[in-house]
């Protein structure tokens, strides 16, 4: 993607009610399919985290896991709480926070807002990352997105804050996490030397 299109597209988001902090490395979309296109283009892998294997329940200190290398660890001022694939902030109107490592190039998710138990509502969301970059804008459940991508400083932390449009407390909420993670040149330089091998194995046999 050009630099044009990026500021085209950075400014028909911002002028929707959206906000980013340095345009110069940090792309984002509420297009799950977008994102997923742009961080593939940028050679990341993408990886899931769906929550499935936490156990529904109350976590005071947090809860953590892992998926394809890349370990999470979610808090929240009151206590973190899972339920079916979901986890929450315990405490209404507190902030979830997600720290990660190794630190990614890529992140997105299923975030909203839900009510004590856990049934979407209508709210704003903060959503901030390591470098201060931040979006804030409208979500009403499951099916809606934010994703960011970096081209420089990778990142190793998310926070969430929700604001409820109507009565009662609201609960910042994440139903799925996506990774997106570009292997390290070292890497792709063993990747590269165990094909030679290989190749020179087949020859030889």
């Amino acid at each position: 993607m050009s630099s044009r299109t990026l500021f085209a597209s950075i400014a028909v988001l911002a002028s929707a009610g959206y906000a980013v902090a340095d345009t110069s490395s940090i792309f984002y979309t509420v297009d799950s399919a977008a994102w997923a296109a742009y961080a593939t283009n940028a050679g990341a892998s993408i990886s899931t985290e769906n929550f499935s294997a936490i156990s529904s329940g109350f976590y005071g200190s947090g809860v953590s896991g892992a998926v394809s290398g890349i370990s999470w660890t979610a808090t929240a001022t009151g206590g973190v709480s899972a339920y079916s694939g979901l986890v929450s902030t315990s405490a209404g109107s507190t902030t979830l926070n997600f720290a990660i490592s190794p630190g990614v190039n890529g992140i997105g998710g299923n975030i909203y807002g839900t009510d004590a138990k856990f049934v979407a509502v209508p709210a704003i969301i903060t959503v901030t990352l390591t470098d201060s970059t931040s979006y804030v804008g409208y979500s009403n459940g499951p099916s809606d997105f934010i994703g960011f991508y970096s081209s420089l400083a990778t990142i190793s932390s998310l926070s969430i804050q929700v604001a409820g449009t109507g009565a009662g407390a609201t609960y910042a909420t994440v139903d799925n996490l996506y990774f997106a993670s570009v292997p390290a040149p070292g890497a792709i330089a063993l990747i590269g030397v165990a094909g030679l091998v290989a190749r020179r194995r087949e020859r030889q046999a």
